[in-house]
């Protein structure tokens, strides 16, 4: 059993009031949003003794939301060219309640930017579909992300989800691996658009397999994907060249922001950089987890 530390906690409970700063709705919604009893939640806040409050999976899976660490080792987060792309995209979206699609690589970043938006931007939603793939885990989803009850009936859900997001000053909801979602989930998404439209911005995030399941349904002419991927601007944005000498250069780039803000000895930089730009035996050059991977191995 894995022992909650109190500098845990306490690391917990300031990453909890620096995400609230960003959340516009009430303290029991925000307090739904991460699972908490509202009194408890109250307690919390308000600087209590919060010896007995959680239980500790409770604080585990708090930080986990939170991404706060449970040991020293941190990862830094770089403005790279994914980063700041994804940033700009979403700031449009937020800010004009408009929806894009961002398909790019795997291992370059996608994640960790939406996560960190959704950390410092107000109403800003995460949502991750690869947890949630089917219609109904979906909705919930969605639902406990903005802060409602998300365990009632399906239809009172969904409707609650609508009417709260058009109730918030500029939301946005940010669907991550968007590729792993069923066809009947994905549907839900335009109709979530059509009844929030002008008042919420959405915005998708996928490896290939988002592109190519979107363009599959479209072809085929399966009912209400051409619909929802004009609702979604009718594109797919990405950042990394399809040219292999510019990707190479793409990916290098990449690799070294990232290892810049989380090494103190630069001196072995070139060498885990040029590890990681080797083809595997998929063909597949190393990106972001094979860094970090290779980054702890030469700090152990």
């Amino acid at each position: 059993m894995i022992q909650v530390t109190e500098q845990f906690k306490l690391n917990v409970l300031k990453a909890l009031a620096e995400v609230r700063t960003n959340y516009t709705g009430s303290d029991t919604k925000f307090a739904q949003k991460w699972s908490l009893n509202p009194s408890i939640y109250s307690r919390l806040k308000n600087g209590e003794n919060h010896d007995g409050l959680l239980s500790e999976s409770a604080w585990l899976n708090l930080g986990m939301q939170l991404d706060v660490r449970l040991n020293d080792r941190k990862w830094n987060i770089a403005k790279t060219d994914v980063y700041t792309t994804i940033q700009d995209d979403v700031e449009f979206c937020q800010k004009y309640s408009k929806a894009k699609i961002f398909v790019d690589d795997c291992e370059i970043g996608k994640t960790v930017a939406a996560k960190q938006l959704c950390r410092t931007l107000t109403n800003c939603f995460y949502v991750d579909a690869s947890q949630a793939k089917t219609k109904q885990l979906f909705i919930r989803e969605i639902a406990q992300s903005i802060g409602i009850e998300c365990n009632g009936k399906y239809a009172d859900v969904k409707k609650a989800i609508k009417y709260y997001l058009k109730t918030l000053p500029l939301p946005l909801v940010i669907i991550d691996d968007a590729g792993d979602l069923e066809p009947k989930a994905f549907l839900e998404l335009k109709e979530f658009w059509n009844a929030t439209e002008n008042a919420c911005g959405w915005y998708m995030i996928g490896d290939d397999s988002l592109r190519v399941l979107i363009n599959r349904f479209i072809n085929s002419g399966k009912p209400g994907f051409r619909a929802l991927f004009s609702r979604f601007s009718s594109s797919f944005g990405s950042v990394t060249p399809f040219d292999h000498n510019q990707k190479m250069q793409f990916y290098y780039k990449l690799l070294s922001d990232v290892l810049a803000v989380n090494m103190t000895n630069k001196s072995t930089m070139p060498n885990i950089i040029n590890k990681c730009l080797r083809k595997g035996t998929s063909g597949q050059i190393g990106g972001l987890r094979r860094a970090e991977s290779i980054l702890i191995l030469n700090t152990i």
